[in-house]
């Protein structure tokens, strides 16, 4: 099934423009510039994210309900691009329940706004998790997609979250990333790589603590330069 590549770019557009304001605002509300400022109700401070909650449960429900045709459809597009980034920008707030927003453990959020943005990007120009071509049968390829997934699954136990991510689309990237060296703080290494074993003594020396992603200069942009005791996250 090939996505739609029209509403892919007006929902990659609105999510990359939303994500880009939201960090601008919540950097002058943190230097104390500009009109704007938090939003509280009764003492409690409302995070952004609830309102891309809201925005992504009545695009689901108008979607699933109504079934709208073009140009509703662009619209609702747009709608899920700007709920998505202003609930993705605070992602870090799902795994720690506590504001982290500005915190080291805060850069997980860009990270995975990122990684949003790279599935996006690859939407667009016609990658597709699920191909429909049955011309080798049903069976065969429900096998082949439950293998990749397997991969996928093992690349993300790893700790190697893109390239997992990225196995979804393009099959051979996952298989890579299974047969690759996990990251010494995942999943897979706590479980497999024993204490002084020398898969493990390779895993930290390939992934030393502080060591993150190549796109860290632009984590840096939007989150700040992390502290040096920021913890090696895992992808």
């Amino acid at each position: 099934m090939i996505p739609d590549s029209g509403v892919v770019f007006w929902m990659l557009v609105a999510f990359v423009v939303t994500f880009a304001v939201t960090r601008v605002i919540t950097n002058l509300i943190r230097r104390g510039r500009g009109p704007f400022r938090d939003m509280s109700v009764g003492g409690v401070h409302i995070h952004h994210q609830v309102w891309g909650i809201f925005l992504l449960l009545g695009v689901g429900t108008v979607e699933l309900a109504y079934r709208p045709a073009h140009p509703w459809l662009e619209v609702l597009a747009v709608l899920f691009g700007m709920g998505a980034a202003l609930t993705l920008d605070e992602f870090a707030l799902w795994l720690r329940l506590d504001d982290v927003y500005w915190g080291p453990e805060g850069r997980r959020s860009v990270d995975a706004v990122l990684l949003a943005t790279l599935v996006g990007l690859l939407m667009l120009v016609g990658f597709s998790p699920f191909d429909d071509d049955s011309s080798d049968g049903e069976l065969a390829l429900g096998i082949g997609l439950a293998i990749n997934l397997l991969f996928v699954l093992a690349a993300i136990l790893k700790g190697r979250i893109v390239l997992g991510v990225l196995g979804l689309f393009v099959p051979l990237v996952a298989f890579i990333a299974t047969c690759r060296l996990a990251r010494p703080r995942s999943p897979w290494a706590r479980r497999f790589y024993r204490e002084g074993s020398r898969r493990l003594t390779r895993a930290r020396s390939r992934f030393p603590e502080g060591r993150r992603m190549r796109w860290d200069p632009i984590v840096d942009l939007f989150a700040g330069r992390p502290s040096k005791d920021t913890e090696d996250a895992t992808r």
